[in-house]
C-alpha cells in the first residue's frame, strides 16, 4: 500500500468528491444533508453541538467559500447580511458514495 501525501489530489481508495476534504468540511457536508439550506450561524451551531466547542467564524466561513468554489454547496444571499448554504447535486451523489464507501460497498 502506498502512502499518501499532501500533494495527493486523492488516495485511489475513496471514490472522488469528498477524499481531498478535511474531516471538518466534511462534516459540514453531513449537516447540510440532515438539514439543507441553513445559514452560517446555523451551520455553525450544528457544528458547535457536535463538537462540543466553539467553532469560529475565521475557521467556518473559509471551510464554506471552499466547498463552493469545489462546486460541492451552493451560497444564495438570503438578505444583505445573510447567506443561505444548500449542497448541489454532485455534493449529495459524493456523499452517497462516501456512504457506501464506507459500508463497504465500493471496492
Amino acid at each position: 500500500m502506498r502512502s499518501v501525501t499532501a500533494d495527493d489530489e486523492r488516495d485511489g481508495d475513496e471514490p472522488s468528491g469528498l477524499a481531498d476534504l478535511t474531516a471538518f468540511q466534511r462534516d459540514i457536508l453531513r449537516l447540510l444533508d440532515r438539514d439543507d439550506h441553513r445559514k452560517g450561524t446555523a451551520i455553525r451551531a450544528g457544528l458547535e453541538a457536535y463538537y462540543g466547542a466553539d467553532v469560529n467564524h475565521g475557521r467556518l466561513y473559509p471551510n464554506l467559500d471552499q466547498l463552493v468554489e469545489k462546486g460541492l454547496i451552493e451560497k444564495s444571499e438570503r438578505n444583505r447580511r445573510t447567506n443561505d448554504y444548500a449542497l448541489t447535486d454532485a455534493a449529495r451523489d459524493a456523499l452517497a458514495r462516501h456512504e457506501a464507501w464506507i459500508d463497504g460497498g465500493a471496492e
